[in-house]
Formats: C-alpha cells, sequence, structure tokens
C-alpha cells in the first residue's frame, strides 16, 4: 500500500502535472524548473523506502513449512528396507519409524513399540503423545482426543521408541498442508492480490491504514475539487504569470493549481507515520517485543480482544513440581521453571524447609532412579546467559528438577547401577525399573531403611490408578512398613482427586525390595512383560508428586490491567478443559464468580457433528466464552473469524504451526520468539522476544501512545495545510501576488514542519491511557471536533501571516499590493520576493508556536510545556533550517526564490 495510497497517487499526479507544464514554458531549458516535481516523487520513495526497509524482516511461514521434514527417511521398498529422499514417499509406503525421526507424510501405524512422538508444534501441547497400532473405541464422556492414537502426523518428531506404518497422506493433504492452505487462504494469501502492477495489501490493511486511506481520500477529493475551483476562478479573471505576462493563462493557473495541491494534499502525513511507526518499532524492542509489519505497531493499541495460546504464554512452557504427598504428609514444592537453585520443599502451610525430612528424600530419590531426563546447564551463545534445560521425557523433568532442590542430582543416581528399565506403554500406564543396591542398609542418608537382605530395588512411576492397585503396603512418616488396606487406598485416590481437581498432573511412586530377580536373567525367551508382572507384585506405595505448567510472573497483574483497558483475554488452547479453567482462574482470566459452563468450552461445542455451527450461533458463544478448550487449527480460525465479524480488533499468540492459520487471519498476529516454530514467526506480525504475555499488554500501551501522537501531528499538519489553502486561495481571489511558490511549500511542510511533526508522535503518551476503552474499529483517525479545532487554527494562522504579508508588500513594493500594479514597478521581482521571505520566516515562527499548542487536545499550552525533549530538538533543527534556507546563497536565492540576507541589511539601513 506504500504506492498505491490515495494520498500518494494524487502527489505522483501533481509531480507529473508539475513537470509537463514546466516542459512548456519559455524556461523549460533550466533544470531547477523541475525541482518541484522531483521533490515529491523523492517523497513519494523516502516514505516506501523506509517502510520496506522496517518490514524487511518478514520470514515466509509457507517456506518455513516445507523445512520441517528431514531430507530421507527408511522405508520398505520390494521387502527390504531402504533409505530415500521424503519427496519420493508416495500413498501407500511403509515407512520404519525411530526416535529422532522427523515423520515425514501423515502414518497409520501398523507396529508401534513404545513410540512418542511430539506433537507441540501440531497442537501447542508439550507432551509426549504415546502411539498405539491398535484402534481404540471412544468410551462415552472421554474427552476427544486432538489426534488419533494410531496415528502419526507430518512434521512431528519421535521423542521415543520405534514403530512401522503406511502414509495414508502426502504433501498438501497432510494435516501440515491443510494448515499451509488455512495461512495461504482462499485467495492465495492474504493481501497478496495486484493492484496494476504492484501488490495490493488493502486485503490485510489494519485500522490504521484503512483510516488513513479514508482521511486521504476525503482530502485528496477537497484539494481536487478546491483546485479545479481556483483554476475556473483564475482562468476567468485572467490571472497570468508576472514573469511571462504574454504566456497564456490557464497555463498560469495549471502551475498555481499544482502549487494549490502540493498545499492541499498533506504529503507530510505518510511520511510521518511511517517515521513514527518505524520509531515505534526500535522503541518496541525494549519492551521484548520485535515488529514485523510496521503498521502492527499501533494495530495492537486498537485491539479489542487479545485470543491467547496458554502454554509458554500464560504459563511457563515447563512442567513444575508444585505438590508432593509422601508418608501421609502433604508438602508444597516452590519455584518455577527448571532452575532447581529456585525454590525449595515445605510442608503444607508451613515456611519452614523439609528438605532433609525422610519422605521427601526417600519419594524424590525413588522416583528419580525411575526417570531417564537429565538436566544440563547451557549457555546461549547470543546473550550468553546460562540457564538449565531437561534432556528427556517432559513428565520426568519435574522430579529431576525437585531432587537438586533438595541435593539429589544425577550423580547420586548413578550409584545405583539400573538393571532393568521397562519402559512407559499406554497399556502398562506405568514404567518400572529394577536397581542394584546391593550393601545398602538405607536407601541413602536420611532416607527409608531397604533391609539388610535387599539386593535389588524395583521402582513403579506411573499412573496413581494403575499404581495403587498392586500395592500391599504403605511407607508411614518414619518410613517403616504399613499394610495398605481398602481405606488407605481409596484414603490415597482422594488425594489424586483433589489435585486433579487443580489441573495438577500426578504420578504415584512405589516401590519394592528383592533379595534376587524373579527371573532368568540367562534366557532369552523371557519376554519384558513378563519381567514386567515378575517385578511388579507386591509394591509399597512411597508417595505422589503433582505437577503443573505455572503460569508466568505478572500474567495475573497484566490480564487486570488489560481488563481495565476494555481489552476481553480469551484463551484458546489445546489442553483439556478441566486444566484450561484451572489455568484460567490463576490467571484471572475467569474470575470466582464466572459460571464455568458459559465462560469456558470445550471446542466440539463448536462442531457438534464435526461440522461447525452457523456464524450466528458461534457468534453467540464467541460473545461471551473465554476458555475454548481442545481447539484445533481450524477452532482457532473460526474463533477469530467470529470475533472480526463482531467487529473487535482481534489479537491472537501462538507459538505451534496449529496457531499460524489463526496468526495469519487476526488483525495482528503475535508470534513467541523462543518456543516459537519459523512458521508460526513468519505467519505473524510481531514476536514476543520472550513469551510473556506481560509483554503484550505493555505493547498495547505503547500503540496507544503511538496512535495518540498521530492524531496529534495529523491535527498539526492539517491546520497547516488549511492555512496554506487559505493564504493561497485569498491571494488568487483578491489578485495580490502569491506568496509562495510550490518548492517553497514543499520545504516548508517537509524541512521546518517535518521535525515538530515527528515529535509528535513521540509525545509521552497519558497516565490514564490504560484506562480508556479501545477505539472502534471504523473510527476515523480525525474525529468532528479535531475538524473544527484544525479548520480555527487555520484561519486564525492565515490571518496572521496574510496579514504580515500585506505589510511586508506595503513596506518592500511602495505600498503597493496588487499584482497587476507590483507588475509595473522597477525590480519588481525582487521587491516581491523580500515580501515573501518576510512572510516565508513569519510562517516558520508561527507554526513552531502552533506545534507547541498541538502536543495536547485538553491541556494549556504551558502545562508541562518542557515536557516532550524530542519537540525541543525538532523545534531547534527547524530553525536552523530556516536560517539556512534564507540565508545559504544560491540556496536561498536561486532554488527556493527567498532573499534573507537583503532583509537583513535592510533592517541594519544599507
Amino acid at each position: 500500500m506504500q504506492l498505491t495510497g490515495f494520498v500518494i497517487v494524487l502527489l505522483m499526479c501533481a509531480a507529473v502535472a508539475s513537470i509537463i507544464v514546466n516542459a512548456t514554458s519559455p524556461r523549460k531549458a533550466e533544470v531547477l524548473s523541475y525541482t518541484t516535481g522531483m521533490a515529491i516523487f523523492l517523497i513519494v520513495l523516502i516514505n516506501a523506502g523506509i517502510a520496506a526497509y522496517t518490514e524487511n524482516a518478514a520470514g515466509d511461514s509457507l517456506e518455513a513449512l516445507s523445512k520441517m521434514t528431514q531430507a530421507s527417511i527408511n522405508v520398505i521398498r520390494g521387502g527390504q528396507e531402504v533409505r530415500v529422499d521424503v519427496p519420493t514417499i508416495v500413498k501407500g509406503d511403509l515407512v520404519v519409524l525411530g526416535t529422532g525421526d522427523v515423520v515425514p507424510a501423515d502414518i497409520r501405524l501398523v507396529e508401534a513399540d513404545d513410540v512418542k512422538v511430539s506433537e507441540m508444534a501440531l497442537t501447542g501441547e508439550p507432551d509426549d503423545v504415546s502411539k498405539t497400532s491398535k484402534i481404540k473405541v471412544k468410551k462415552d464422556g472421554e474427552p476427544e482426543k486432538l489426534t488419533p492414537e494410531n496415528m502419526v502426523f507430518s512434521g512431528c518428531s519421535v521423542t521415543n521408541g520405534k514403530g512401522r506404518g503406511i502414509v495414508t497422506s502426502t504433501g498438501m493433504d497432510t494435516r501440515i498442508g491443510r494448515i499451509a492452505q488455512l495461512i495461504n487462504g482462499e485467495d492465495g494469501g492474504k493481501g497478496k492480490k495486484s493492484c496494476g502492477c504492484l501488490p495490493d495489501s488493502s486485503a490485510s490493511a489494519t485500522p490504521l491504514q484503512r483510516n488513513l486511506e479514508n482521511l486521504g481520500a476525503r482530502i485528496g477529493v477537497l484539494a481536487v475539487v478546491v483546485c479545479v475551483a481556483i483554476f475556473i476562478v483564475g482562468v476567468a479573471m485572467d490571472r497570468r504569470d508576472p514573469a511571462n505576462p504574454q504566456g497564456a493563462s490557464w497555463l498560469y493557473m495549471i502551475l498555481i493549481a499544482v502549487t494549490l495541491a502540493v498545499a492541499a494534499i498533506p504529503e507530510g502525513i505518510p511520511l510521518c507515520v511511517t517515521i513514527s511507526l518505524s520509531i515505534g518499532c526500535k522503541d518496541m524492542v525494549t519492551k521484548n517485543v520485535l515488529v514485523r509489519k510496521l503498521a502492527a505497531v499501533e494495530t495492537l493499541g486498537s485491539a479489542s480482544v487479545i485470543c491467547s495460546d496458554k502454554t509458554g504464554t500464560l504459563t511457563e512452557g515447563k512442567m513444575t513440581m508444585v505438590g508432593l504427598w509422601a508418608g501421609g504428609i502433604k508438602y508444597e514444592v516452590t519455584g518455577k521453571g527448571f532452575d532447581p537453585t529456585v525454590g525449595g520443599v515445605t510442608r503444607e502451610g508451613s515456611i519452614v524447609s523439609a528438605c532433609d525430612e525422610l519422605p521427601v528424600r526417600s519419594a524424590l530419590l525413588f522416583a528419580l532412579l525411575c526417570c531417564n531426563t537429565k538436566l544440563e546447564k547451557v549457555t546461549d551463545e547470543e546473550t550468553r546467559e546460562e540457564r538449565y534445560e531437561p534432556r528427556g521425557n517432559s513428565s520426568e523433568a519435574p522430579i529431576v528438577v525437585a531432587a537438586q532442590k533438595i541435593g539429589l542430582g544425577a550423580q547420586v543416581a548413578e550409584a545405583y547401577p539400573r538393571v532393568l528399565e521397562v519402559p512407559f506403554s499406554s497399556s502398562r500406564k506405568m514404567m518400572l525399573t529394577v536397581s542394584d543396591v546391593s550393601g545398602r542398609n538405607a536407601l541413602c542418608e536420611g532416607g527409608m531403611e531397604l533391609g539388610e537382605e535387599a539386593k535389588f530395588l524395583v521402582v513403579c512411576k506411573g499412573a496413581p490408578n494403575f499404581i495403587v492397585e498392586y500395592c500391599t503396603e504403605r511407607m508411614s512418616e518414619d518410613g517403616k512398613v504399613e499394610p495398605m488396606s481398602e481405606a488407605d487406598q481409596q484414603a490415597v485416590l482422594n488425594v489424586v482427586d483433589e489435585y486433579s481437581s487443580k489441573a495438577l498432573r500426578v504420578l504415584a511412586i512405589a516401590t519394592r525390595t528383592l533379595e534376587a530377580l524373579p527371573f532368568d536373567t540367562e534366557d532369552e525367551d523371557v519376554t519384558t512383560d513378563e519381567k514386567f508382572q515378575a517385578c511388579r507384585t507386591g509394591l509399597r506405595l512411597i508417595g505422589l508428586v503433582a505437577s503443573i505448567d505455572p503460569e508466568r510472573d505478572g500474567v495475573p497483574e497484566s490480564v487486570a490491567l488489560a481488563r481495565g483497558a476494555g481489552i476481553r483475554v480469551v484463551m484458546i488452547t489445546g489442553d483439556y478443559l478441566k486444566t484450561a479453567i484451572a489455568i484460567a482462574l490463576n490467571v484471572r482470566i475467569l474470575q470466582a464468580g464466572d459460571d464455568q459452563d458459559k465462560a469456558a468450552v470445550d471446542c466440539a461445542s463448536l462442531r457438534p457433528d464435526d461440522e461447525y455451527l452457523p456464524n450466528e450461533a458461534i457468534d453467540a458463544l464467541t460473545k461471551t466464552v473465554r476458555v475454548f478448550a481442545r481447539a484445533r487449527p481450524e477452532d482457532k480460525m473460526e474463533i477469530v473469524k467470529s470475533l472480526q465479524r463482531q467487529g473487535l480488533v482481534t489479537a491472537m499468540t501462538g507459538d505451534g504451526v496449529n496457531d499460524a492459520p489463526a496468526l495469519n487471519q487476526a488483525d495482528i498476529g503475535v508470534a513467541m520468539g523462543i518456543q516459537g516454530t519459523e512458521v508460526a514467526k513468519g505467519a505473524s506480525d510481531m514476536i514476543l522476544t520472550d513469551d510473556n504475555f506481560c509483554s503484550i499488554v505493555a505493547a498495547v500501551e505503547k500503540g496507544r501512545t503511538i496512535y495518540s501522537g498521530i492524531q496529534k501531528f495529523v491535527a498539526f499538519i492539517m491546520s497547516v495545510h488549511i492555512a496554506e489553502v487559505l493564504q493561497i486561495f485569498v491571494c488568487i481571489v483578491a489578485g495580490v501576488p502569491v506568496m509562495r511558490t510550490p518548492l517553497q511549500i514543499l520545504f516548508l511542510i517537509l524541512v521546518t514542519d517535518l521535525p515538530p511533526s515527528i515529535a509528535l508522535g513521540m509525545e509521552p503518551g497519558d497516565k490514564g491511557i490504560l484506562k480508556m476503552r479501545p477505539r472502534p474499529k471504523d473510527e476515523p483517525v480525525v474525529l468532528g471536533w479535531m475538524w473544527a479545532s484544525m479548520v480555527m487554527n487555520g484561519v486564525v494562522l492565515s490571518a496572521v501571516i496574510i496579514g504580515v504579508y500585506i505589510g511586508a508588500l506595503v513596506m518592500y513594493c511602495d505600498g503597493l499590493v496588487f499584482q497587476d500594479d507590483i507588475a509595473g514597478l522597477p525590480d519588481a521581482e525582487l521587491k516581491l520576493t523580500l515580501a515573501r521571505t518576510v512572510a516565508f520566516i513569519s510562517l516558520v515562527w508561527a507554526e513552531n508556536v502552533r506545534s507547541y499548542t498541538s502536543r495536547s487536545f485538553d491541556e494549556p499550552v504551558w502545562r508541562n510545556l518542557w515536557g516532550n525533549v524530542q519537540m525541543q530538538k525538532a523545534i531547534l533543527l527547524a530553525q536552523l533550517c530556516l536560517y539556512a534556507a534564507v540565508l545559504i546563497p544560491y540556496f536561498s536565492d536561486t532554488i527556493l526564490g527567498l532573499r534573507g540576507t537583503s532583509i537583513g541589511l535592510a533592517g541594519w539601513g544599507l
């Protein structure tokens, strides 16, 4: 839109007209005759160049999609396992998958040995998903899964196990392919239409761009009407060029019409908006926001709804242990994220450390012995900051981190050699390990006693209801072994239910000691399942560990700020409804008095029979619902479209491939910089470099401040242009020499007026700007009362300058003021130039004063007069440009047609 805007087109037409008319004048051989036209074209190119440079960081989301698969994969062809290039895979191929492979196509598994797949890029959920080759019938009341258990999808990585499967879809027919189609849209991509030979981005224009385009169209129409009117009046009154009285009146009036067009068309507005938004882009970086599309800076300020993903945006994106039940006692685990140096363990309701208590040390060490995940300290290559990262299963990370908080590191677990491991599977619902504990009477210092006869230690970790079923004993507070009755089992399950009601993910830890292994280690015919069943009996329940992806610090406060700013925050997540509600309550998206049945829904309610409800029904839901759970990529798109149909400016956050279509559809898409996929970043308008929802609210405040600044400099520029038009109109109608040339007008607008305009765009925001309601989507940049103010200011400015100009004509032109009379004076051109120079200087001073009065619409000019440091610099620069224009030889007299030196000498009587 940088070259197809209405104002820009009018400017280019004026430039062409100026060049054509000057090419037919007596001075056509002089290069300086074409400076007006060339200057206008230069303005257009500068404006487009700044915008293009700022938006140059755009990455192509569709190209990123194509990079999500590895180059080759193993398949079975001709009965042999061969490695082939991924593009050669076809429907019906039998693909061999192993840990670390990226799935090359949508595949239905026919063999699955403990296969787990990371579907975070596709669904947005961080937990690895277990896959099986069996087809399971969905039970009544069971939540719908986002992906079938017997399917793996293109672009997802295999994190555990191995398997084989038949290719069912490739290319654009895969789920990833369908997401690419959603990103691209029915018209071939958002904003991909053409306007002649130039791209037309009107389909994706932001509210500011549309409002400025409407303002430009209105001003342009008025400018054309005024120019035509002045042309007709001038020709009717036979106004001729004083320098060429024999020339045709209509040719002179065309030049005057061009002058009037330059005065009427606010060529400074597109340039100031572009510069203001560019400065805003740089300022956003300090708020951890990287802007990819220029107008997005302001658009976020007009947002009335923020649709946010849960994982990694509202939450840390790091599963963290928060609760521990061991020996019949509840403990709290503090600290967020993976840093083991932050937080500790206390009894529930206490602040005294419980890190050395027997139940805590025993439960966490037992759990650690049944984990494969490692915690590593890594250094960021760019920032050189150190952080902790888990390597392995995401569900084990909370255990490893909590164990290190009480001093049980990886080296402790290594002291217990592992002799057997049975990995977790969807059928077993637990993981089992056997470790050699020969020579140990106690598990560890301060831990439970194992007994002198213990040679091997069995540890089970998994689903509580399955593990409790196999437990016949339990550990007491002092580490003793007590029998476990049915009442005890029910009490444990009650604790599990309590944790689950808070959306915590609970794992049970159970153990038993063995004098000898219950199977022959030399017998190769003993299967893994037989070993598992032999070791699983007679378990002793040690405890429960409860984890959650905790909310980010500051998010609840930011949600409250957004609510105070009139912005509705909506959570859209792929997680289960119960978990989504718990997180929404924690971050204050849902409040205590809300009707959760109405404020939070499963996305299946949008598509009861796998067909979406009519638009009216969906709109009725999205008007009130603030939490959408189990969302598919298509669901997110429908929700955003529904909100847009209601006239709401919608911001959408996301990090996965599944979020990309909604990011592309939203008025402003916000991707995550740390955990975000390249696809999501490519489809977004801006990127949060810290993945924090708090940064969005800070960006909203900055966006509103920028828009307020844009309104101020638009009002300033428009009042100046109205004054210019009035001055030229009065000169033509009254027969007074036109007080300035088109090049002088351009110099005023782009050199002496531009710095104050930019400074107005950098005006600090009002303290209560976040307490204002979001402006309507179709609200114009210039409101009705602003038009009245601009016209009044323009009239006052014109009256002052016309008065000064008439006085200067009387002084320098021997008391004459009319053009026909002045034309007969000796040295008429010099005398007229002196009078124009006085008017020029006076206008710059008057406009500098006007820039100060434009700093606020409702405060007196002296209130916080020096509050905007940039304004002082701008006025100083404008004054320096003024004196350069009137005092530098050749530039002053030959190019601009001014005589500042002569005025200075005359003032001294020389």
